[in-house]
């Protein structure tokens, strides 16, 4: 099993470096109710951004495209027919746009992957991952040349801190000696961006399902069967835009490169 898996490697590194096609899985088919009531009408990837108020969806394709993405699977379900109608084939953007649409079979993040894997849509090693609420401006190139390198099944995109979103207090006794209003953390986190070798994707089915997350369920399954699970740690800006409260909160100098695409 293991020499099979480090033949699939060679090949995997081989088509890259012979190719350099990749496709891009954009997660898109979520109800988005904590963007409600606005996402009672428009999906969440559709919610205006930026100076221009351009899709949210669209910065992130824009900024694939840049990057010499031309491939793009779009993941999606709830009002689906709004992203296609607006996306079209991708020809705008210089890149080629194909569906795939949630079923009741499939569910969650890591359902939906596996859902387009099965109808053969996620057919590059690597294929990256971007969940379609997070804004950072990523070198791609780079996150998927340390793929190939690091030799990963998978390689996800951490940042090496985090804004807490409360005050962090320290205690002795029962006396409160310092406080700190939303403090920056030493800590990595996920930023929803992720490379993944998708030949996986069946055989954590056996064990996971049809419906599965990909942060929670996918990746500790991963780590577990001693797959090679890599870190890409990223030191830029991101910006997760999953919540009305943090839409509002949107500072654009922050990720104003982002939205320069």
């Amino acid at each position: 099993m293991r020499k099979l898996h480090d033949h699939v490697l060679k090949i995997i590194e081989y088509e890259y470096k012979m190719k350099r096609r990749v496709v891009a899985a954009i997660l898109a088919g979520g109800e988005g109710s904590r963007f409600r009531p606005y996402t009672e009408i428009v999906p969440k990837p559709m919610i205006p951004l930026g100076p221009e108020e351009k899709p949210l969806l669209e910065y992130i394709i824009r900024w694939l495209s840049r990057h010499g993405i031309r491939d793009v699977v779009l993941l999606v379900g709830y009002k689906w027919k709004q992203i296609r109608n607006y996306f079209n084939d991708g020809a705008r953007w210089n890149v080629r746009i194909r569906y795939s649409i949630d079923t009741e079979e499939y569910h969650g993040t890591g359902g939906a992957l596996l859902n387009a894997y099965h109808q053969g849509l996620l057919d590059t090693n690597p294929t990256l991952i971007w969940y379609g609420d997070i804004l950072a401006p990523l070198n791609v190139e780079e996150l998927l040349r340390q793929h190939i390198e690091k030799k990963a099944d998978v390689l996800l995109a951490l940042a090496d801190r985090y804004q807490v979103p409360v005050g962090v207090a320290r205690v002795e006794g029962d006396t409160v000696v310092e406080l700190e209003e939303k403090p920056w953390l030493p800590i990595h986190v996920t930023i929803a961006i992720l490379t993944l070798n998708p030949h996986i994707l069946p055989e954590a089915e056996k064990q996971l399902g049809k419906s599965f997350d990909i942060m929670g369920d996918l990746i500790p399954w991963m780590i577990d069967n001693r797959y090679n699970v890599k870190a890409y740690v990223y030191k830029g800006p991101w910006y997760d835009v999953g919540s009305l409260e943090r839409y509002k909160k949107l500072n654009h100098k922050d990720i104003e490169e982002f939205l320069k695409t």
